[in-house]
């Protein structure tokens, strides 16, 4: 997909709906699309189990709901409202649903106690803490090459 409509029509609309967009935040949860799929895949190479351009899995999509937005009743809503699906949510639906899948990377960032990072470069090992964790195959030249080869030439400065 287009990094420019990607940003446009799925990412910023996602962040805005859960009023949880900063110009950082957006830079993240691209950065994090960017790197998990190269904007390309929905599902995982190698019939892994993530699913969506954030390549979330299906274990990681429902402990987001069960552990943190089940308890949170406002944001719940707000993650609902930016569904095209009905009925109760399941990890399948990040496949086609790219507004949703940008929430709900979104809420996996808001269960970090630490501050977003301003610097994109610093963004690549908070991905990986965060997001990617020790056990992932990513590691933070990963995040930055596909910043570089995806968003740099279209939306945000290279990462030196």
């Amino acid at each position: 997909m287009d990094p420019i409509t990607f940003r446009d029509d799925c990412v910023r609309p996602a962040l805005e709906a859960l009023n949880a967009w900063t110009t950082h935040a957006e830079m993240l949860v691209m950065g994090t699309a960017a790197v998990e799929s190269g904007l390309k895949y929905t599902r995982q190479m190698g019939d892994g189990p993530a699913l969506g351009y954030f390549q979330m899995e299906p274990d990681t999509f429902n402990d987001c709901w069960t552990n943190y937005l089940d308890f949170r009743p406002v944001l719940k809503a707000l993650v609902l409202c930016t569904r095209n699906g009905e009925g109760p949510p399941n990890a399948e639906e990040m496949v086609t649903d790219h507004k949703f899948a940008a929430a709900m990377c979104r809420v996996r960032y808001m269960r970090v106690p630490s501050a977003i990072p301003i610097e994109p470069k610093a963004m690549a090992g908070y991905w990986k803490q965060h997001y990617n964790t020790v056990h992932g195959k990513g590691d933070s030249h990963h995040f930055v090459a596909s910043w570089n080869r995806l968003l740099a030439p279209a939306l945000y400065a290279r990462i030196d």
